[in-house]
């Protein structure tokens, strides 16, 4: 029987990764019927779309400065999130629980003009973070499907859901969580990692040659000592690190070292630099961070006190949108922050409920993200799109104060 990796709780509730630091929400029943076609919210296809009007939370400015036109996406299924754009913007890739007798999240295309929707991954298992290859429209992800006791614990996870005795958020860091692509040529099912311990979290480079990703192998590979032991069997994600590799799986080397978790990396519009983030020792707070491809020129972009993360670089290369919970525990919002992060961020969204996992279009004005704002209460979310004013973003970030320093550098080797 493989190990399974323990649960990090989390406080809020939709999916992933990547990715929380990926999120799973494991806990509440709601059934939302498909009233269209996936897709019919951006306009693409027929049937009519669900615009959501803000509710105003904390006393903050209308959240339309930045989003025009937010409707919901996504209508399918208990739960839906992490959405990816294609490189032309015409197709997106993502996660959700629909497959019957699968409480788990599985991998979806979404056609933007049609509004038709295939299954990409084999439909067993838990699957996360999924991203197209830009130039062949291979298909990334995470999956368990190759667990010989993958199907015990898919009839685990409905008893416990049924019996109510489990977390409420969490998300469980998988030893049989490897990488695949799914070659769009011939169908065919790639693996990409067999390293014993969590593999995901991956994304593609621009260019297509190069993938970023999430490892935890460093706590299966060696001798541990007490306290790392006894991090593994508490926090194993205290172990994760962002790794790169080749497109084909080869070359696949160390870039990050610090204790706590580094994960969620996605690469600059121009390949230029790495985009993750950076829980502290505790597992509490995250900032968003870059660096080089080789791991060189560490940069910290915010300094927020909070849990920062799933950032996603602007095509402008001007400034980085990424979620926080800088008001309340469970109160997820969007924020903006620069490039080289010296302003202090801006926040976008202020409608109840939860809001993260942002993603803009490839030409920068449409944005996909998570957002439980349909249902509050339910904790489940779904895919979210709107019109994004660039315009107004810059304006924003220009006019934000200087951020303020940190008494401790973040960046500093400390294994």
């Amino acid at each position: 029987m493989s190990l399974p990796g323990r649960r990090r709780i989390l406080p809020v509730a939709v999916g992933l990764v990547g990715s929380i630091v990926t999120l799973m929400v494991l806990v509440g029943a709601v059934s939302h019927a498909a009233a269209h076609r996936e897709g019919g919210a951006l306009g693409f296809s027929a049937g009519s779309s669900t615009s959501v009007t803000p509710t105003p939370a904390q006393g903050d400015d209308n959240e339309t400065r930045f989003l025009k036109r937010a409707r919901r996406l996504t209508y399918e299924g208990r739960r839906a999130g992490e959405g990816y754009f294609s490189a032309d913007g015409s197709r997106l890739t993502f996660q959700s629980e629909r497959e019957p007798g699968n409480p788990f999240y599985q991998i979806y295309e979404l056609d933007l003009t049609t509004g038709d929707t295939r299954r990409v991954s084999p439909g067993v298992g838990n699957t996360t973070c999924s991203f197209f290859h830009p130039k062949t429209l291979d298909i990334l992800f995470g999956s368990t499907h190759l667990d010989p006791d993958i199907l015990d614990k898919q009839r685990a996870e409905y008893e416990m859901r049924e019996a109510g005795n489990q977390p409420r958020y969490s998300w469980s860091y998988e030893t049989a969580m490897d990488i695949f692509v799914s070659e769009r040529a011939t169908g065919e099912l790639r693996r990409l990692t067999d390293a014993v311990g969590y593999d995901a979290e991956a994304s593609f480079s621009s260019d297509g040659r190069w993938i970023a990703f999430t490892s935890l192998r460093n706590a299966y590979n060696r001798d541990l000592s007490e306290h790392e032991q006894r991090m593994l069997e508490t926090d194993p994600a205290y172990f994760a690190d962002i790794y790169i590799m080749r497109a084909d799986g080869s070359e696949q080397r160390q870039l990050t070292t610090s204790l706590g978790y580094d994960g969620g990396p996605f690469f600059f519009p121009d390949s230029s630099r790495i985009i993750w983030r950076r829980f502290d020792e505790s597992g509490l707070t995250a900032d968003v961070f870059s660096m080089k491809l080789d791991g060189s020129d560490e940069r910290r972009l915010t300094d927020f006190g909070s849990m920062s993360w799933a950032p996603y670089v602007h095509p402008s290369l001007e400034y980085v949108i990424f979620g926080s919970n800088k008001l309340g525990f469970e109160n997820f919002e969007l924020y903006l922050v620069d490039i080289d992060g010296t302003k202090e961020p801006v926040r976008v969204t202020c409608t109840e409920g939860f809001d993260h996992l942002p993603v803009p279009s490839p030409d920068g004005t449409r944005l996909i993200w998570t957002s439980t704002r349909h249902d509050p209460s339910a904790r489940l979310g779904q895919l979210y799109t709107a019109d994004w004013d660039h315009e107004a973003a810059r304006q924003a970030i220009a006019a934000a104060p200087l951020r303020q320093a940190s008494s401790v550098d973040p960046t500093e080797d400390q294994r």
